[in-house]
């Protein structure tokens, strides 16, 4: 997710066929994706509940998703994050199944947001930012330069940014869920999307700008762990 901030390592990037990258550049490449995959599925879903009730909401949704992740194969992205998310839709598919209720098939995302947080805030506390590890799959860092101290240093800070905003976008979702119903959580969901972009926004700005700021020669030792 961002610039050559490795001014000192500019030859390897050119030797490894990377071209430096723009906040621009990398919005173009990933934004797209991540709004398919957060906008798509639960737009069916909606789209299914309303036309046909829940089951069709579900079948809508899942559909979506694979459709997403054919995009996202298609694109090249078929990472670890992708998979994961389609084999998150199937258990969710069948918890809404099994339990013939709306309300249970949307607690799952809920529920599995705030273990999100929980991981981007872990995975700062121990220097291994998860921020940094989902990044690559906007732009492919060298590995070596993966192990800097800037990088995590500026991946921690991102970590612990996303950590807060999934916590308390799980704890308003939830709330809302249960006092509101299943329309006023689609509701949330659908227009928090803005948010959502404008910290992925700040995410690629912010990493562009601090590892470009850094000093050729500064903090590019990798450090242990």
């Amino acid at each position: 997710m961002v610039r050559d901030a490795n001014r000192a390592a500019e030859h390897r990037d050119r030797e490894d066929g990377l071209s430096e990258p723009t906040v621009w550049s990398i919005l173009l490449g990933g934004l797209p994706g991540a709004l398919r995959e957060g906008v798509l599925p639960v737009g069916a879903f909606y789209v299914g509940l309303r036309l046909s009730g829940l089951t069709t909401g579900m079948a809508a949704a899942a559909v979506a998703s694979v459709v997403v992740y054919a995009l996202e194969r298609r694109a090249g992205r078929d990472g670890l994050l992708v998979r994961l998310s389609l084999a998150f839709v199937a258990v969710q598919t069948v918890v809404g199944v099994v339990s013939d209720s709306a309300t249970a098939y949307l607690a799952l995302p809920v529920l599995s947001t705030a273990v999100w947080g929980l991981a981007f805030l872990g995975s700062a506390a121990i220097r291994r930012p998860l921020a940094g590890a989902l990044a690559c799959a906007w732009y492919p860092f060298p590995k070596e330069f993966r192990r800097t101290a800037e990088f995590k240093r500026v991946y921690g800070v991102e970590s612990l940014v996303w950590g807060l905003y999934f916590l308390c976008r799980s704890a308003l979702r939830l709330i809302v869920l249960v006092y509101a119903g299943v329309g006023g959580y689609l509701l949330v969901v659908l227009t928090g999307t803005p948010l959502t972009i404008a910290l992925l926004v700040w995410s690629v700005w912010y990493a562009v700008r601090r590892l470009a700021d850094d000093e050729p020669g500064r903090s590019l030792e990798p450090v242990p762990g």
